[in-house]
């Protein structure tokens, strides 16, 4: 008996579900709360950038990383869904640019959806 390939569409509309309740807050909230309680801002303290020159991580190890245990990673996912969407750089919400933007027309389509149906969730 082989084990159960992932699916990677069910991963990504996992995902965006996870987010629908997000998506009455405003941009505004979001953005306050991912920089106050964000973990990767706390690299950021003194107006100092990290120096990440001569690193060797990828985007995904230094997601796992900084993200691990960061209590708004919806949050900033979410906003950075609102903002950059498929035009992405970087790591948000723990997760790499590249699964940023293939999360993207999932998390939109479950947007449009709502908004034809009024606001309603089916």
């Amino acid at each position: 008996m082989t084990g159960a390939q992932p699916n990677p569409d069910h991963d990504l509309q996992a995902r965006a579900a996870e987010l629908d309740p997000l998506e009455p807050v405003p941009d505004d909230a979001l953005r306050e709360l991912v920089t106050r309680d964000g973990s990767c801002m706390a690299l950021y303290q003194h107006d100092q950038q990290p120096d990440w020159s001569g690193d060797e991580m990828t985007d995904r190890q230094l997601a796992a990383r900084i993200c691990a245990d960061c209590p708004v990673q919806r949050e900033c996912l979410e906003l950075e869904l609102r903002t950059s969407g498929a035009a992405t750089l970087g790591v948000w919400g723990a997760l790499p640019a590249e699964d940023v933007r293939a999360l993207y027309p999932a998390w939109r389509a479950r947007r449009d959806q709502a908004a034809d149906q009024g606001g309603e969730r089916s």
